[in-house]
């Protein structure tokens, strides 16, 4: 692999780690565990992984020397910093051992079921160092739940002679790494499985989690491009930029985005939801937007639309809730049939409400919402333009106000989706350091004879010194929700909490943003410099953890 000027120099950076990792490591154990909901149900699940107690790492008198290979699996989306992650793997197992081995399972857990795996190396892994993107062992979305597949991966874990996987994704993935976890215990088959909180949505996060790694990474990349739209409207004077940001299932990244550059407007999925908003509801509030806007001599600005959008708008949901259900059981029935008679199918199957709201969407987003499902039975929200279904109405509403004389200005959009770009990105300072952090909390859960647990780290606005690695049980994350028409269990996933410090401060200003230019333009991600510059955390993280 040939490298950039930046990643030669960003090769040589040395991720810090917090006291309780820096040198010998002792284990502190917290008090047993509970789900999140539906206790009972969880239990009976997982009878073997529940229950145990938080773990935190505290600096011991005396260092480990154990013998273990580890198999690593990168599973999902990219984010920025996984390949901190597996370097910080590797260099904790090499430090209880110089002869344990560390194995990649290529394309994700596909690779375990398959056989397909090889050896990381000092070569390998020094090659990638602070790097961006999963190209180091590639990812993949196969879903790790039968057994036929849990048995063909203890054949190539024997093989190897592996004591613990490392699974490093999202909430399915470590909904998966719980499954398989138990699977392995039930059995006393002795392999280990250890997950890592991997996301750029934000969505995996709670009072043990406080981020996913890869968002902050991500938001800031996103960001920058942001503010050089906000800067190139506000120079042009004549655009209206719609801009959709990644974000399937909560607005984390739009609201996180709209902090660090201050746009004329950002929706928010979840406040929608609780405010029963209809699409009509939301094309009106933009288009009184642009109109006061105009009327001050204002003829263009910025919207950011988290990609979840249409899911979250009550009747919409409820639509897709039915649709899901509705394929889950007849999809076979369904694919067969030329497109309108798909759509007549599907309109016979819906209650009366739900028809009625499927009939009155645009064509185009009615196709959308009726497509496959991706792994996990949702609808595939990237692939509808959101962006443009919104901007053809405000234009719509628009023009009919102009009619009316109630408009006087003028209306030109254009369209953005930022999502590949920000998942690969050469990871900033805090990501670096809590990637590599994860990676080696990894290890000391493994080397502790924990399984069915998570890598965490908390404090993390406070200098990395101070920091808390350790981990906790993946099924006190869980609860049970309906999935392609059956009750699974599964992390709950984090949305934007309207009560939470980070969507009150936004509340505060959006009204002002709305009607002036108030934009900010953060610039590129900062690798070197003062650390109140290069080792900041998003303004979500730093509002939670009590900034005014």
């Amino acid at each position: 692999m040939k490298k950039s000027l930046l990643q030669r120099e960003r090769a040589a950076y040395q991720p810090k780690l917090p006291k309780g990792l820096q040198g010998a490591v002792k284990v502190q154990e917290g008090e047993p565990t509970q789900s999140v909901g539906d206790q009972e149900a969880i239990q009976k699940l997982f009878p073997h992984t529940y229950g145990m107690p938080l773990v935190e790492f505290v600096p011991g008198d005396e260092a480990q020397s154990q013998r273990m290979n580890v198999g690593i699996i990168l599973s999902g989306g990219q984010a920025p910093g996984g390949h901190n992650v597996i370097s910080g793997i590797f260099d904790a197992v090499k430090k209880l051992n110089p002869e344990n081995k560390l194995y990649g399972f290529l394309m994700g857990p596909g690779g375990l079921v398959d056989h397909d795996y090889k050896e990381l190396t000092a070569d390998i892994i020094d090659e990638y160092r602070n790097t961006g993107g999963f190209d180091m062992i590639g990812s993949g979305r196969t879903k790790l739940e039968k057994v036929d597949q849990f048995e063909k991966g203890l054949e190539i874990i024997r093989e190897l002679d592996i004591k613990a996987i490392v699974i490093i994704g999202g909430d399915d993935s470590n909904t998966n790494a719980c499954v398989l976890a138990e699977y392995y215990a039930a059995h006393n088959y002795g392999v280990q499985v250890i997950g890592a909180p991997k996301t750029i949505d934000g969505d995996l996060k709670n009072e043990q989690i406080e981020t996913s790694f890869g968002f902050d990474t991500a938001t800031k990349t996103y960001s920058e491009v942001i503010g050089n739209i906000e800067r190139d409207a506000n120079s042009a004077r004549k655009y209206w930029h719609f801009i959709k940001l990644m974000g399937r299932s909560a607005s984390h990244i739009a609201l996180e985005c709209a902090l660090q550059t201050q746009p004329n407007i950002c929706l928010i999925s979840e406040e929608i939801e609780a405010k029963d908003m209809t699409l009509n509801q939301i094309v009106e509030g933009i288009a009184e937007s642009v109109a006061v806007r105009a009327a001050d001599g204002n003829n263009f600005g910025v919207v950011l639309i988290p990609e979840g959008l249409i899911e979250f708008i009550p009747s919409i949901g409820r639509l897709i809730d039915e649709l899901n259900d509705l394929l889950a059981a007849h999809g076979e029935d369904y694919k067969n049939l030329e497109p309108d008679e798909q759509k007549k199918y599907i309109v016979a199957h819906l209650s009366a409400e739900n028809a009625a709201t499927f009939e009155t969407l645009p064509a185009d987003v009615a196709r959308q919402l009726s497509l496959d499902r991706d792994p996990h039975g949702n609808v595939q929200v990237s692939l509808i333009e959101t962006e443009k279904l919104i901007s053809d109405m405000v234009g719509a509403k628009l023009a009919q106000w102009k009619e009316e004389g109630k408009f006087v200005g003028k209306f030109a959009a254009l369209h953005h989706f930022f999502g590949y770009e920000g998942r690969c990105a050469a990871p900033s300072n805090f990501d670096a350091d809590y990637c590599y952090a994860l990676g080696v909390s990894a290890v000391q859960l493994i080397a502790n004879g924990k399984t069915g647990y998570m890598a965490i780290v908390k404090n993390t606005t406070a200098p990395t010194d101070e920091w808390k690695a350790g981990g906790v049980p993946i099924t006190m994350m869980m609860n049970m929700e309906r999935r392609n028409g059956e009750m699974k269990p599964v992390i709950r996933k984090a949305l934007v909490e309207l009560e939470g410090k980070p969507f009150k401060k936004f509340a505060e200003k959006r009204d002002e943003w709305a009607r002036a230019t108030c934009y900010v333009y953060p610039g590129p991600i900062q690798y070197w410099g003062p650390a109140s510059v290069c080792d900041r955390t998003t303004r979500t993280l730093a509002l939670e953890q009590g900034e005014k």
